[in-house]
């Protein structure tokens, strides 16, 4: 369909060849290594190009371009430098999956439900059980530049531990917000366009909190996968799913080592096969500056207002989706993950569908009021 993408405008014979492009060494020329076409860069050589005023916009456009042209990956070696920041960190986050273990829902997005331990915000948690700490952790140098080259300034940080441990299970091949915490049909439903800009709003990185090696499962990741244009539906099709396995890199890590990566990478953490290692990460999701509305408005005051009115008025079908998103909050996110977890699927119940839903089920005045209160204050930090 033009305009928009479905599954028949994904060519496999077209992503096969993409992905066996390889990646030239020339084209990377701050980084020490290429490995499964994957460029590797030295903190010692990043540092210096980053102290210096002419070689830092190259060394940021040179990962900009690895991001989005090329093979969608980089890996920054001793990215984190106070390894006893980490080491205390990684007491913090057990502390936390201790603490929670009794109360969390155990909500995860592409993994077996209960397989890993997670600790949702793990941003807020840390800075606000030891800001020092938190200092400490993220007073890195690459690790802001790396965010800076994606997205440009004043980008905003998020953090989700993931603690996997011998035995635990890989995660489903899959893309990542926004996009890619869709369903087939939500993602269809976006124009081409957007499937394009989607990828320029997040970044995707992880920051080893232990040695990863191959068996202890690091990230599954399929270079220049990113540059598929229908990939958002590709990736949820049985035989792209099996291409990905196929082919799949991984790359070991150690501790304080740091991967970055394209958001429309095809990706997936691997099976930990590992007898004694509990593979811990703290998987960052940096969003763009630039994806909010002009005006901050009161969705909730607006929405009690306007049901009464629309069951009065009897609105259906087109007429009435108008008018809900006009009025109401279509998006899930951002969200509390703690007390509003994706369980039964990739996100919870919009304040669109919560109305929507009302409307069908012809709910009191005052049911709606209080299942609007429980969704928005749900929400809520």
């Amino acid at each position: 369909m033009a305009g928009y993408y479905t599954p028949a405008d994904c060519n496999v014979e077209a992503f096969q060849a993409l992905i066996a492009e390889p990646l030239v060494r020339s084209q990377v020329p701050f980084a020490g290594s290429v490995e499964n076409n994957i460029p590797i860069y030295e903190a010692e050589t990043v540092l210096k190009a980053l102290s210096a005023s002419a070689e830092r916009p190259k060394l940021l456009a040179e990962w900009a371009r690895v991001l989005s042209d090329l093979s969608g990956v980089v890996v920054l070696k001793g990215a984190m430098p106070d390894i006893a920041a980490i080491d205390e960190a990684t007491a913090v986050f057990n502390q936390i999956v201790e603490d929670e273990r009794v109360s969390s829902s155990g909500g995860d997005h592409f993994g077996e439900r209960g397989a890993n331990d997670r600790v949702w915000n793990a941003l807020q948690k840390l800075c606000l059980r030891d800001p020092s700490l938190f200092a400490r952790y993220f007073a890195s140098p690459a690790l802001a530049a790396v965010c800076e080259a994606w997205l440009g300034p004043w980008y905003q940080m998020t953090a989700q531990v993931n603690l996997v441990r011998p035995g635990g299970k890989a995660q489903v091949c899959h893309r990542d917000y926004h996009l890619g915490f869709m369903t087939q049909e939500q993602a269809q439903a976006f124009p081409a366009h957007v499937h394009q800009l989607s990828p320029a709003m997040t970044l995707q990185g992880a920051i080893a909190h232990c040695d990863m090696p191959i068996e202890s499962g690091p990230t599954k990741l399929l270079p220049n996968s990113q540059r598929f244009a229908p990939g958002y539906v590709a990736t949820l099709l049985p035989e792209f799913r099996a291409i990905f396995d196929t082919h799949s890199v991984q790359m070991p890590l150690e501790k304080g080592d740091a991967v970055f990566f394209n958001p429309a990478l095809f990706h997936a953490a691997g099976d930990n096969k590992s007898t004694d290692i509990q593979r811990m990460a703290n998987l960052l999701q940096i969003g763009s500056a630039m994806g909010r509305t002009l005006e901050r408005i009161d969705r909730p005051a607006m929405v009690r207002r306007l049901y009464p009115a629309m069951r009065a008025l009897g609105l259906e079908g087109a007429a009435r989706a108008a008018t809900i998103a006009a009025a109401a909050e279509g998006y899930p996110f951002p969200t509390n993950l703690d007390t509003d977890p994706p369980i039964g699927g990739l996100a919870s119940e919009s304040q669109a569908e919560l109305l929507a839903r009302a409307l069908d089920e012809d709910m009191s005045d005052a049911d709606f009021d209080a299942a609007l209160d429980e969704n928005t204050k749900r929400r809520l930090p």
